[in-house]
């Protein structure tokens, strides 16, 4: 959740409504400055108390009971042989015990033993190495050293493996007789591995290799001196109607890297399910949201957790991004945990900006905000500057260092423009009241020296400058306040989402559906530079922390380079395009946009995504509620209303269907899906994208079924639609066409397969470059229908 919880915004709304005219007509035309000393005295005890209140409803603390109940939940799981949902569990129960308990070391040893049976061999010796380091039981440790010594197996590491085992028998000789039926299932065990070892060494193995090691094509890339991430066929210009922007100085061809930025700052979206305490009651959640699954610090997506040493919130892929978190930023945000989730993502992303910048950095840029022949926000005497002095190159441009030129940098970030005059006076009083609770709990809880970067113990014994009671922010958490403040403020129109595909459905199918999923929240200050287009030119993807930007069609030299902000014309008309990006405070006049609103063409999300006459499936038409069939023979009226309350119905019988789906309920869930299709055939367009997704969805189920055939006859139609919503190369094409090859390639349909493969490839690559895990896993497919022998391709 971006902004503060409902109740937190409540109450800020209700605090401004008890201000003075006066007062609220002060701060509505205030300084970011002003509205920072203002805003001090705002924060009345009872909305801290309130706030207080409502941060207990969130759990980031180490809980015993709840390491106690994951951990019973886990060992079920195990016993059922749900081994990916029994890792998760183990996860939560290492989040929550404490660092040097005795217990986490077992976690770590359970946690092993699951994913040794799910063939993660690599991340399985790294659970043991864990178990080891926290004190693992020694009565207890054979075992576990046998599964290290089978993992090593697994991996064609011999010797490592003998090792392994020569310890294991060391370590029974010093505990002497073994008599239990445990201790004779472990010694048959060492006996199998020796011999198992003995096989390998007579005839060995390659080594296994490692999941993506896989090398795709190398692309060109030449930075541009004058921008950091940006490639060397784009240069920076500026003016008053567009402000910076980038440019293609060069001819430019599909699929060609134009930006590849890593990101300055961003916080993980936490997901739904982190509300666990609804009651006195403890009631703990055994779901999991993006903040079990990805690490806090890389977004890697996480197997086996490393846990904060602090809170149960945070969590890391290794111990190497654990420890690097905590040096740049968590140390100060662990205690704070569940009032950052409590007042939001751009809370969190602002504070965050302000520690991995540095106090020094912050405090001079704040100041030289306050200078008044330096504004920021005065464009037009920045442009007039720039259009004087035509051989400065980039010098005077907003963000650019004094060599002219522009990095991914905090000064860059700061420069972002925070649009503070179009903000809505309640929106910033609502931003400003949670920023400075978050500085007053800096305070209170002593981190204002680690925010101030002062870590020395000469720094630490120094006295803060300041004469302050003991209630009043200090002016440098002051300082920190309106950097905070300012931050939060541009991520409205300047923060970008992180996105992933996240696979749909269990783990084991033969056909993955993935969907795009919101991860996290960032600062790219170079990908803020592009401009919003209806219709853009470019397509982002997503590495982790990082961005890469890629020509999505021919970009000639001397054209924009446009970045869609979310709202495009193939899925939304013009009039809610326009109302989406007020957010944005700009009137988007796109080619898409002014061909809609000047034409009166309508776009191609109005015509295919509408409703139908109940009677004869004519298409209806009307601006108001009640649509009448364009059919003159037929001319009857129905409301607009009937027919959106069909077809919210309609998809909830979807999600039922899929539901059942779930449950492994194929033959059910077909029949629910085709009777929603004649549902929908009845007042929906033919060409409505909810037609496809019906197709998508019978096209899972049937290969969830192995009847291959038919899988792809149904996606074969969702491709149809799809393209004529987005067209023949967009990236949604692309990731319907990989679904079709892995059905192809199952169903051994040769020929088709090694064909959609190669249309894939070309698509994928444009947008999501060669390197990607869908042009590797389609290059394995190619690979492997190609090896086979030339009878079989001939028949097929």
């Amino acid at each position: 959740m971006a902004l503060p919880v409902a109740e937190w915004r409540s109450r800020a709304s209700r605090c401004w409504a008890a201000l003075g005219p006066a007062l609220r007509e002060r701060l509505a035309v205030a300084s970011l400055h002003d509205m920072v000393r203002l805003g001090c005295d705002l924060l009345r005890s009872e909305e801290e108390a309130a706030l207080v209140q409502l941060c207990r409803r969130v759990c980031v603390g180490k809980e015993p009971s709840a390491a106690g109940f994951y951990r019973e939940q886990g060992n079920r799981e195990f016993g059922r042989r749900r081994y990916w949902v029994a890792v998760r569990l183990y996860s939560k129960v290492a989040s929550h015990e404490p660092p040097g308990s005795p217990e986490v070391s077992v976690c770590f040893a359970n946690r092993s033993a699951a994913l040794f049976h799910l063939g993660h061999f690599e991340v399985c010796l790294e659970d043991i190495a864990r178990a080891e380091s926290h004190g693992y039981p020694d009565r207890l440790l054979p075992k576990v050293l046998l599964r290290k010594a089978e993992c090593l197996l697994c991996l064609g590491r011999l010797q490592d493996a003998a090792d392994a085992l020569r310890v294991v028998e060391s370590k029974i000789a010093v505990s002497g007789l073994m008599t239990s039926p445990t201790d004779q299932t472990l010694l048959k065990k060492l006996s199998q591995l020796k011999v198992k070892l003995c096989e390998k060494e007579r005839c060995p193995e390659p080594a296994r290799e490692a999941c993506g090691d896989i090398q795709g094509k190398s692309e060109m890339w030449e930075e541009y001196h004058s921008i950091s991430s940006a490639s060397s066929s784009l240069s920076l210009n500026f003016d008053t109607a567009r402000g910076r922007h980038l440019v293609a100085s060069q001819d430019i061809v599909p699929g060609q890297s134009l930006l590849k930025e890593e990101a300055f700052v961003s916080v993980l979206c936490p997901g739904d399910n982190l509300l666990l305490q609804d009651s006195s009651e403890t009631v703990w959640d055994t779901g999991v949201t993006n903040a079990d699954l990805y690490c806090h610090r890389c977004l890697r997506q996480l197997l086996a957790s490393v846990p904060c040493r602090g809170c149960s919130y945070a969590k890391y892929c290794s111990q190497d991004c654990a420890d690097m978190a905590w040096e740049q930023y968590h140390r100060t945000e662990c205690s704070l945990g569940a009032l950052l989730l409590t007042l939001g993502v751009f809370c969190h992303v602002a504070l965050r900006t302000v520690l991995l910048a540095g106090f020094a950095e912050v405090k001079r840029l704040v100041e030289w905000s306050h200078s008044g022949d330096k504004d920021p926000h005065n464009l037009k005497s920045r442009c007039k500057c720039l259009s004087e002095a035509p051989d400065a190159g980039a010098r005077g441009i907003p963000g650019c260092n004094d060599d002219g030129q522009y990095q991914s940098s905090y000064q860059a970030v700061f420069h972002l423009l925070p649009h503070t005059e179009q903000h809505s006076p309640e929106h910033k009083f609502l931003c400003l009241l949670s920023v400075v609770a978050i500085c007053k709990q800096l305070q209170e809880a002593g981190l204002e020296a680690a925010v101030l970067n002062q870590d020395s113990p000469e720094q630490l014994s120094k006295p803060m400058n300041s004469e302050k009671t003991s209630d009043e922010l200090s002016p440098e958490l002051k300082t920190v306040a309106e950097a905070m403040l300012r931050h939060v403020l541009q991520l409205q129109c300047n923060a970008q989402a992180i996105t992933v595909m996240q696979e749909l459905g269990p783990r084991d199918g033969a056909v993955v559906n993935k969907k795009p999923l919101r991860l996290a929240t960032a600062f790219f200050p170079v990908l803020s530079l592009l401009n919003h287009s209806c219709c853009p030119n470019t397509s982002v993807s997503f590495s982790g922390t990082a961005a890469t930007v890629r020509a999505s069609q021919p970009i000639p030299r001397g054209q924009e380079i446009f970045h869609c902000y979310g709202p495009h014309q193939c899925r939304m008309r013009v009039d809610e395009r326009q109302q989406l990006l007020s957010q944005y405070f700009f009137e988007c006049r796109c080619r898409a946009c002014l061909d809609e609103l000047e034409s009166g063409v309508k776009s191609v999300a109005s015509i295919r995504n509408s409703f139908c006459c109940p009677r004869c499936q004519a298409p209806v038409q009307g601006e108001e509620d009640v649509l009448c069939c364009t059919n003159e023979a037929c001319a009857i009226s129905v409301s607009r209303e009937s027919l959106s309350q069909r077809f919210w119905d309609l998809q909830q019988q979807i999600k039922r269907a899929l539901d059942l789906l779930r449950d492994k309920k194929a033959d059910q869930a077909i029949k629910m899906l085709l009777k929603c299709q004649m549902n929908a055939g009845n007042f929906l367009s033919p060409d409505h994208l909810l037609m496809g997704e019906m197709e998508d969805h019978l096209a899972q189920v049937y290969a969830t079924l192995g009847q291959w055939q038919e899988a792809a006859r149904h996606l074969k139609k969702s491709i149809e639609i799809v393209e004529m919503h987005h067209g023949p190369s967009s990236i949604e094409i692309g990731h319907e066409l990989f679904k079709l090859a892995q059905i192809l390639f199952n169903g051994f349909a040769v020929s088709e397969a090694l064909s959609t493969i190669q249309r894939a490839e070309e698509i994928l690559s444009v947008h999501c470059g060669p390197q990607s895990a869908q042009i590797q896993e389609l290059q394995e497919m190619k690979t492997c229908l190609s090896e086979l022998p030339r009878s079989i391709l001939q028949r097929t």
